[in-house]
């Protein structure tokens, strides 16, 4: 990824504390920035060079790490960004430091994304074209700590209690647009016969910018495959059906003006897929068709909107007021 030149010579006086950055940032010298990029996770050593073209040389080497995609920056630099707002560093104004988010955003702007704090009084940035939140710790198998496990709970509640529209609209739509998708398109239970197998479609552009076309069949209870199932879950042959059923079937993309298969099928449950039940459809696809068919249960869905930093559907709100010391990101 690459800034221009004037967006990191900007950031990088922010960093340093000088010119007009002087009034809202902490000024630091030599062994400060060294200080500075340690804490961010960093090897970077301040050679005694000038500094902010030391600072910018560095942020241009952290944007030449991997990262995901044009609109996610490294991970380095979200912490950089993280690090230099951090709200106990504010400098003749108060923690939210409305002063010191409004120049960052001026060069931010230029490459198309903005900072915000979020009410766990932590600086984020937002990609301005997608409305996508980029985050350093969106690994979903991390420890979560005592904020994010309140707020799986919560959802968790929503999802006992939420309608399967409920899930796909509240839940999962806002989801795989947060994790990158785009024309996420939802088929409704209005009238089934249009579905042929999909609650959901939508579709993934690579870095290559090839497309890739995915189709969602959700559930809101567990998928099991027992004889008798109880009321509420789904059998896993009935999923077998409706899976057939989407991966044979055209959709047409009106972005493009044609009709296309999908190129893999998503199974997604707010309770548990069982073991047996993932076996069951193994057995009964052939190679290929197994290679098509992508499994989320109810712990995927918790542990990845709570990364994601998602606001919680609106049913998911606690009935308590929560302490202002314990609000959660979004």
């Amino acid at each position: 990824m690459e800034f221009k030149e004037r967006t990191l010579m900007a950031i990088a006086d922010m960093i340093c504390g000088n010119s007009e950055a002087e009034a809202f940032f902490v000024y630091r010298s030599s062994s400060y920035l060294t200080q500075f990029f340690q804490d961010c996770d960093t090897e970077f050593v301040h050679d005694g060079s000038t500094r902010h073209y030391w600072v910018a040389n560095t942020l241009r080497q952290i944007l030449a790490e991997p990262h995901p995609n044009a609109q996610t920056p490294p991970a380095t630099f979200l912490r950089v960004i993280q690090a230099l707002m951090d709200s106990a560093d504010a400098v003749n104004e108060g923690s939210d430091r409305p002063g010191a988010v409004a120049l960052l955003n001026n060069a931010l702007a230029r490459e198309g994304f903005e900072a915000f704090y979020a009410e766990d009084r932590q600086c984020y940035l937002r990609h301005i074209a997608t409305k996508k939140i980029v985050s350093a710790a969106t690994d979903p198998h991390r420890p979560f700590s005592p904020s994010e496990l309140k707020r799986r709970a919560l959802l968790l509640a929503y999802l006992e209690t939420a309608s399967e529209d409920e899930l796909i609209e509240e839940v999962l739509l806002p989801l795989f647009r947060q994790l990158g998708f785009h024309r996420i398109t939802a088929a409704g239970h209005k009238d089934k016969a249009l579905e042929y197998g999909k609650d959901v479609w939508m579709k993934f552009i690579l870095p290559t910018q090839h497309v890739l076309y995915f189709g969602i069949q959700a559930k809101k209870d567990k998928i099991d495959s027992s004889g008798v199932t109880k009321s509420g879950n789904a059998n896993v042959a009935e999923i077998h059906n409706q899976v057939m059923m989407m991966l044979g079937h055209e959709i047409f993309d009106p972005e493009i003006g044609k009709r296309v298969l999908v190129d893999h099928a998503f199974i997604v449950a707010g309770g548990e897929i069982t073991k047996a039940a993932r076996n069951w459809i193994g057995n009964k696809l052939d190679a290929s068709k197994r290679s098509q068919i992508l499994f989320m249960d109810r712990d995927d869905i918790l542990n990845l909107y709570v990364v994601t930093n998602l606001p919680l559907p609106q049913g998911a709100t606690p009935e308590a007021p929560v302490a202002e010391d314990d609000k959660l990101p979004f």
